[in-house]
């Protein structure tokens, strides 16, 4: 048995995300998440500014004696996690891999569309990675806007809709039947995404990735006790009003135990 905490970060609140999956799957766990909240969004930063933050929040979790560590940011998986796997020895587990895993096992005709922000799109990780399927077509499209819509909670209103077309129109054109959410904020955003991509299967990454620390700990005897119900630590680099209020409506649950902490 392994009562150590599980680490979960993502550059905001977003990765909650996937932390409601990981609890949902593992209710006798412990987690700290960590929300970069003072230096969000990642998406339009550089590669090496993006692994320099990486390090500093993995360190911090190290602090605090975490057993694996989730990164639940999809800028991050792009950019840093080959690099961050060689510099630790932690397990470390990203979004990328898992999505795409579950997106092709889903997908009926064969094309697969993806939404991200600048920097997942740009880096080519989910497509490269899909593409080492020949037989599958990949479409993807930037939505930069959808974060800042998730932070306003702005979830399913004209607003949202209107740039839900603006973007989704051209891949539903490309008669895609499987869309990856290459961002942890995007679940947020699935009854409006709905109502644009009728039919279509939408990925959520947090299921997939929950799916696979699970494995990860059982096959590492890295398990908790059963007979005990997890607790959250929840930490931010900047303590917000909307930061609980939000997050309290990502996790369905009021968020307790939460400081705010500086990394500069």
């Amino acid at each position: 048995m392994d009562n150590r905490p599980i680490g979960v970060f993502d550059s905001g609140i977003g990765g909650l995300t996937v932390l409601k999956e990981l609890r949902k799957n593992l209710p006798y766990e412990d987690f700290i998440y960590f929300g970069d909240t003072a230096r969000v969004p990642y998406g339009p930063k550089s590669k090496k500014t993006v692994t320099k933050y990486a390090i500093q929040i993995i360190d911090f979790l190290l602090q605090k004696n975490v057993k694996l560590i989730v990164v639940a940011c999809n800028t991050v998986s792009s950019n840093s996690l080959q690099n961050l796997k060689r510099y630790y020895k932690i397990p470390i587990v990203g979004v990328i891999e898992p999505g795409v895993n579950l997106a092709l096992s889903c997908t009926k005709n064969k094309k697969i569309g993806i939404i991200g922000t600048k920097a997942t799109i740009s880096s080519q990780a989910y497509t490269n990675l899909i593409k080492k399927n020949k037989k599958i077509k990949v479409f993807d499209k930037a939505c930069p806007l959808f974060v800042p819509l998730v932070e306003e909670g702005w979830f399913n209103n004209k607003i949202s809709l209107l740039i839900a077309h603006k973007y989704l129109d051209e891949l539903k054109k490309k008669k895609i039947d499987t869309l990856i959410l290459g961002c942890t904020h995007y679940p947020m955003l699935i009854p409006v995404i709905k109502k644009v991509m009728k039919n279509i299967t939408l990925i959520n990454s947090g299921e997939a990735v929950a799916m696979e620390v699970k494995n990860i700990i059982n096959s590492n005897k890295l398990e908790a006790k059963r007979n005990r119900r997890g607790k959250i630590l929840y930490f931010f680099t900047d303590l917000t009003p909307l930061v609980i209020s939000l997050g309290a409506k990502i996790l369905n649950e009021e968020i307790q135990h939460i400081k705010s902490v500086s990394l500069e």
